[in-house]
């Protein structure tokens, strides 16, 4: 069933990426009816998919998650909860038999949108092994439909637009529409801002589609404390711009709790017990402020540190926290 070594392998590495603002209202409905702003950059940490062409059926192969699938023929690529991020990019982008591997850098449920990368890595291995050639606009389009729909994964759309474009971003969202502005930051500033970043994992984050799906719910019903939340994130996305682009780290660090504040106000279990005595310790050692990366409930998060970050990345080992390097990915979504 399975391609041999000798057979054309097409291969895409995405980098995932750090959210510093503005995440949760660039889910809809939310997107669709108000329209949402967030602010993100790429780091290199990457998702990677390889499609080896060959053979009569599919091979299907995560490395993260120690998964094997073998597939008899297109019938068989259902939706089942195995693989199906895998699935839904031979569904949508069909290859003819193939083995199709996965993997990634980053840590299981980090919370630094590791799926949205894999689907744009599927989509840009998928589409060079089919001959066509997508922009990056494009393959996030295309990725967040293989997701969102094929896969039938409920979420927003920042993930796939950072690891298209890589860099820093500020995208806008008011479905269908979206807009997508490079933020040219001092190479200086990049650095420094790198260099001051602490990044931590916790733990595989427990958050789950049904989460995100109660509190559009909530969104919807009009529920004030939610709505009120949403607001503030998108509010604290514009104001993250001015402080990156003016380099006040003080005010980006107040920005990234206040955010953390109001992403723990859209849910109660957003924060975990080792989140929070992490938060505790990283403020101890002198964090200017931080928050979780994606929805949180686990997974990773990241602070700020004043200027020598010693202290601060100290703390987090000593809390049991896996510190995780930091460097901007400028490029996005390449093949390799």
């Amino acid at each position: 069933m399975g391609s041999t070594l000798t057979e054309p392998a097409f291969s895409a590495s995405a980098p995932v990426r750090l959210d510093l603002a503005g995440g949760w209202t660039d889910v809809p409905p939310f997107s669709a009816r108000e329209g949402g702003t967030v602010v993100t950059a790429a780091i290199r940490l990457f998702a990677r998919a390889e499609v080896r062409l060959g053979g009569s059926g599919f091979r299907l192969v995560s490395e993260d998650l120690q998964d094997r699938l073998e597939v008899a023929d297109s019938a068989g690529l259902v939706r089942d909860g195995r693989l199906d991020l895998l699935k839904a990019g031979l569904r949508m982008l069909p290859v003819g038999g193939c083995t199709l591997t996965t993997r990634s850098d980053a840590p299981s449920g980090s919370g630094l949108g590791s799926s949205g990368a894999l689907d744009v890595a599927l989509v840009a291995a998928l589409s060079a092994a089919r001959g066509e050639t997508r922009d990056p606009v494009e393959i996030a389009e295309t990725a967040c439909h293989l997701e969102a729909v094929e896969a039938g994964i409920p979420g927003g759309r920042q993930d796939q637009f950072a690891s298209s474009h890589g860099g820093f971003l500020r995208l806008e969202f008011l479905d269908p529409s979206f807009e997508v502005q490079r933020l040219k930051l001092e190479p200086e500033l990049s650095s420094e801002l790198a260099r001051r970043v602490v990044l931590c994992y916790t733990g595989a984050s427990r958050f789950s589609g049904t989460t995100i799906e109660r509190v559009m719910r909530a969104y919807e019903q009009g529920d004030a404390n939610v709505v009120t939340s949403l607001h503030g994130l998108r509010e604290v996305a514009v104001d993250m711009v001015d402080a990156l682009t003016a380099a006040d780290f003080a005010r980006i660090g107040r920005l990234l709790s206040e955010n953390w504040r109001h992403q723990q106000a859209l849910d109660t279990r957003m924060c975990t017990p080792e989140m929070a005595r992490l938060e505790q310790a990283m403020r101890a050692a002198g964090s200017l402020g931080g928050k979780a990366a994606g929805a949180g409930a686990g997974g990773c998060m990241f602070f700020l540190a004043p200027d020598n970050p010693a202290a601060m990345m100290e703390a987090g080992r000593q809390s049991g926290a896996r510190l995780l390097p930091v460097a901007w990915a400028m490029r996005g979504v390449y093949l390799c």
